[in-house]
């Protein structure tokens, strides 16, 4: 097609590779969750002490995520990510075979710090690669990455169904992944990153916007993110308790309310690329926002089993483009250091995911949850009031 780079089998590849990096991501650290109940036995943890060694991976997150966009200029997006994961593959492994709480919630705080790094350098040659090919892809290895969170659930389980050790399930999960990043090393772009800042000025570009600008924008986009994230926490946090607690669903029922926003959100992945190609970020935004709105909200104003989990179902559909879509367009932004605007946007979606449960809970208690569920449509709307902030020239990624 005219304007668009031809495609090499280099390309391909590194295409490829980013995919298997996204399902690492998603694959290894998913590993461990199934097995937390044998966990809390052998340490013998309580709820609280649980709940705070969990709470270790946000607090990591937060606590490195600055460090991203240095470290990749410094060392490239490509070392960053699979150095990193190779690291992550050994903490999830230390954190299984913990001896007690301090050193299990130590592990979990590390994991934390490093999956902050590596999402942003993963993210940072996803888009490299996107560039390459001149079109949209992004949102293809979010849905790898959700693909691969299923995968690390299907091997904890069955790792857990099968009495497996933990020190024997986590070393053949670590070992296999470590190959598959460093296979998929050999095949990502080669060469440091780019060096200068986006520019925005040229004949049929705006000039170059004032920074105060530049991070209004970041602020609207890490805003969209977060109301991304409150439907994957409503599904993931809430879901199942509103369905069984307020709707009286049985358990394997109100299970259906996470496997909706899942399952919704890996098909609105798989096929987000194709409709920001064809209408742009921003529309696609903006569509996604009042299925938001509308699922959720219909689901509360008229609330029965089947209702709440399209509802979710609606939700996790519309949800699907949003984080991938900011992520690309904070690194777009004109004015930043390569990187940077990646990494801000990143440590603030993390900043926020930390304030969305609580707040839930909060008004849950105050009044109840199907109350506090009513977070998630506002957040849709707030996404259509927002999504002005993707830009116009970005409906189309130049390479």
């Amino acid at each position: 097609m005219e304007g668009r780079p031809l495609i090499s089998p280099a390309d391909r590849r590194a295409r490829a590779a980013v995919a298997l990096l996204f399902l690492t991501n998603g694959a290894i650290f998913t590993n461990l969750m199934p097995r937390y109940p044998a966990i809390i036995d052998a340490l013998e943890l309580s709820n609280a002490q649980f709940g705070l060694a969990v709470a270790a991976v946000p607090a990591g997150s937060l606590a490195s995520g600055l460090l991203a966009g240095i470290l990749i200029r410094r060392l490239r997006s490509s070392r960053v990510a699979v150095g990193g994961m190779i690291l992550t593959g050994g903490l999830v492994l230390l954190a299984g075979l913990a001896p007690s709480w301090a050193l299990f919630a130590g592990a979990l705080f590390l994991v934390g710090a490093l999956d902050s790094v590596v999402d942003v350098a993963q993210n940072t040659h996803g888009l490299r690669v996107q560039r390459l090919y001149g079109r949209s892809i992004i949102n293809s290895f979010h849905a790898i990455w959700s693909l691969g969170a299923v995968l690390g659930g299907l091997m904890g389980g069955g790792a857990a169904a099968l009495n497996l050790s933990l020190g024997l399930h986590l070393s053949i999960s670590a070992v296999t992944f470590v190959i598959v990043n460093l296979v998929a090393y050999r095949f990502l772009i080669p060469g440091p990153e780019p060096q200068e800042p986006v520019e925005a000025a040229g004949p049929d570009k705006p000039a170059l916007p004032a920074r105060s600008v530049a991070y209004g924008a970041l602020a609207l986009l890490a805003v969209i993110a977060i109301c991304g994230a409150t439907v994957e926490d409503a599904g993931g946090t809430w879901a199942a308790v509103y369905l069984s607690g307020s709707l009286g669903a049985a358990p394997g029922i109100a299970a259906f309310g996470l496997v909706a926003v899942v399952g919704a959100q890996f098909v609105g992945r798989a096929l987000g690329d194709r409709f920001v190609d064809r209408w742009g970020q921003a529309a696609v935004a903006r569509a996604g926002g009042l299925l938001i709105a509308l699922g959720v909200g219909l689901a509360l104003a008229f609330p029965s089993v089947p209702g709440t989990i399209a509802g979710f179902g609606l939700a996790g559909f519309g949800s699907a483009t949003l984080i991938p879509g900011a992520m690309h367009a904070a690194d777009q932004l004109p004015g930043f250091r390569p990187g940077t605007g990646l990494t801000l946007l990143s440590w603030l979606l993390r900043a926020g995911f930390l304030c969305t449960p609580p707040l839930v809970g909060l008004i849950a208690d105050a009044s109840s949850l199907r109350m506090g569920l009513l977070v998630v449509p506002v957040a849709g709307i707030i996404v259509v009031a927002c999504s002005g902030v993707f830009r116009t020239d970005e409906q189309r990624v130049a390479r």
